[in-house]
């Protein structure tokens, strides 16, 4: 008798823990709705979608990390939360256009509105988007690039694809930043090679097919129709300044994006052609911003796996521990903070520790280049295995 209820007891637990894994992506549903409360309460509540930002860097900063495995089997369950954190910040900005339409807003709570604007196409808009367009199911690919135009987007994912995830850790990477690069170089650069390269991906692939360059097939069309539309949408609700302040938070949204890849790739390096590992990638394995970023920032399996569910990536223990990918955005807008407190330590523990002999020179001469102090000096006396090449 006492086994039976030992057993019965072992199984609704596995089936609580189960449930609860489901249950927690809603968080950026949650997070969401917050945003959307505070544009129909009006005032200066419009911030309270921007102030999330900072109760998750808290949480990620004061709990432990999370490194547990998801046990989630149900791709359709797992899917609603995505679809609504993906296509959420479109009803953000309509909120913010109808607040604007019947309250007059001071230019402090403009400026709240257009924040909380920006993080929601951040947090969890570009997270799910991520997710929607490395489907392989073509209707939710597309929804996934086209949803992006809510951060002045729509062929992130070209670049993404066929250049960040063959390149990643090399000098070719546009997501790798060098060691000595400060977010304020990286992020203006990333945002203008990341257009540059996709809209050129895409040309080429019209050629391929026999149409010209800018051919009307090409992507960038249909998303400046999108753009019209939409602004055209949002003037009919509140005017022309409200057309300008979500024009300036997308485009916000858009440099806060491309910044995400400061954090998850710096001051790494690998071999052009050399396999890819979990060393390439800085992982972020916040309580917060695992379940609110639907995984991103659990990275590394992601880069092994890139059509893997976010449900299914494994955290792994192995790789150093970075913070909250918040806290690093905090720390990273005072660079000697960013390179002392943080990423200098876990660069010089990677090349001891899990940078091959071909990396270690590659960023032996990065840290000359960048001025950083040589601790390839005593290289000699380093850890004689690596604690992990591989995969």
């Amino acid at each position: 008798m006492n086994v039976n209820i030992s057993v019965k007891f072992i199984n609704q637990l596995k089936q609580e823990i189960v449930v609860m894994d489901y249950l927690k992506y809603y968080a950026a549903s949650v997070v969401l709705a917050i945003g959307f409360a505070g544009f129909m309460l009006g005032g200066d509540w419009v911030w309270l979608g921007a102030s999330t930002f900072l109760l998750i860097t808290a949480l990620d900063l004061l709990l432990p990390r999370d490194y547990s495995q998801r046990q989630m089997n149900s791709a359709f369950w797992a899917a609603i939360p995505v679809w609504i954190g993906g296509l959420g910040p479109i009803a953000i900005y309509l909120a913010f256009a109808w607040r604007m339409s019947v309250e007059p807003l001071d230019a402090w709570q403009i400026l709240g509105g257009t924040l909380s604007c920006t993080w929601h196409a951040l947090m969890p808009g570009i997270a799910a988007q991520h997710e929607l367009f490395h489907s392989r199911d073509m209707f939710t690919r597309t929804v996934g690039r086209y949803a992006q135009f809510t951060l002045f987007d729509g062929m992130r994912d070209l670049e993404h694809v066929i250049g960040h995830h063959l390149d990643v850790s090399t000098d070719k990477d546009i997501s790798t930043a060098p060691r000595g690069m400060s977010i304020y170089a990286y992020t203006p650069q990333a945002v203008y090679r990341t257009i540059k390269t996709s809209v050129e991906a895409e040309s080429e692939l019209l050629v391929k097919k026999g149409y010209g360059r800018f051919n009307i097939r090409h992507r960038m069309w249909t998303i400046l129709l999108i753009q019209i539309l939409f602004q055209s949408l949002v003037y009919a609700l509140a005017g022309w300044k409200a057309v300008a302040c979500i024009l300036i938070a997308m485009f916000a949204a858009r440099c806060w994006t491309e910044s995400f890849s400061y954090f998850q790739h710096y001051g790494q390096t690998r071999v052009p052609g050399t396999p890819i590992g979990r060393r390439h990638v800085w992982n972020h394995l916040g309580i917060a911003t695992r379940v609110l970023g639907f995984e991103l920032t659990n990275h590394a399996d992601h880069h092994l796996f890139p059509y893997a569910p976010y449900y299914k990536l494994v955290p792994h223990r192995d790789n150093i521990e970075m913070p909250g990918i918040f806290v690093c955005f905090i720390a990273s807008l005072i660079p000697p903070l960013w390179e002392q407190a943080i990423i200098k330590p876990a660069l010089k523990r990677w090349d001891m520790e899990f940078a091959t002999a071909a990396e270690r020179k590659l960023a032996r001469e990065q840290n000359l280049k960048a001025g950083w102090e040589d601790w390839f000096a005593d290289e000699a006396s380093w850890p004689k295995e690596l604690a992990t090449i591989g995969s």
